[in-house]
């Protein structure tokens, strides 16, 4: 939030930093979906037993989504810049109400994802591993064609 309010978000109207973004996101969409798929033929699917943050892996896989980039490049900026208007409080309470509401989504579907297996069941548990991983590689795919696309009119 703060780049966008010094003017970085500007660098993402570049065609180059555009291709690079669709194609670094696009593999990273391509990678999640292949590791979904590999999740629904696991013996169980349970929380993992890493001992990585799950707070850094959101931040990763939020950085990664390109979706994130670019949602960040043109909405987030225009409320950023009408936050301002506001004066330096007015950006802080956006702040502060942004990650207020991205706190508690997340955190309702973290508990969702946690407890559907169980509630739900396995076979429906797979069946959404599949959907998701389905979707992860179609996005990717599209990434990676309009990075190329991008990449080729630069």
């Amino acid at each position: 939030m703060v780049l966008i309010l010094f003017g970085f978000g500007g660098l993402l109207k570049f065609g180059p930093v555009q291709a690079a973004v669709s194609l670094l996101g696009g593999a990273f969409l391509l990678v999640m979906g292949v590791g979904m798929f590999r999740r629904v033929k696991a013996e169980e699917v349970s929380a993992s037993t890493s001992f990585r943050s799950p707070l850094a892996a959101g931040m990763v896989l939020t950085v990664g989504n390109p979706y994130f980039l670019v949602w960040w490049a043109t909405v987030g900026a225009a409320l950023i810049f009408r936050s301002v208007a506001f004066g330096l409080w007015g950006f802080v309470l956006f702040a502060i109400a942004h990650w207020l509401c991205d706190f508690l989504w997340y955190y309702f579907l973290s508990a969702l994802s946690f407890r559907g297996g169980r509630f739900f069941g396995r076979a429906f548990q797979r069946a959404i591993f599949a959907l998701c991983g389905g979707f992860l590689l179609l996005f990717g795919v599209k990434f990676l064609a309009e990075g190329a696309k991008a990449l080729a009119l630069s």
